[in-house]
């Protein structure tokens, strides 16, 4: 499975959204992390584990505390790939619309 498969399948989970919103905001425990969910602390570290896996989210710990924190690379890599296929459709409606304006009330012959 490719990185750019696992950062959209890390993605599709609205828990792991969340958690990467509230990371985007900054670094953070697990504790903070897992604060507004109502689930067990073991699965907040699944969420955090496919996250990691899919490099969007990169975490250390020192003493007791685990500090969890966004890695940018693997969200540009989701961005980038979805502005490619933006750029396709675009223009593939702006040609659209320059054929459709090629009859008068859009009616084509």
């Amino acid at each position: 499975m490719s990185n750019l498969d696992l950062t959209f399948q890390a993605l599709a989970d609205p828990t792991r959204r969340a958690m990467v919103e509230r990371l985007a905001k900054g670094s953070c425990s697990v504790s903070e992390l897992a604060q507004p969910f109502a689930m067990s602390l073991p699965a907040v570290y699944q969420h955090l584990q496919m996250l990691e896996a899919s490099g969007l989210v990169a975490s250390e710990k020192i003493g007791r505390v685990r500090t969890c924190r966004m890695e940018p690379a693997a969200m540009s890599l989701a961005e980038t790939w979805i502005n490619r296929r933006r750029t396709d459709w675009e223009a593939r409606l702006d040609r659209l619309g320059a054929h459709l304006q090629r009859f008068p009330e859009g009616e084509p012959k």
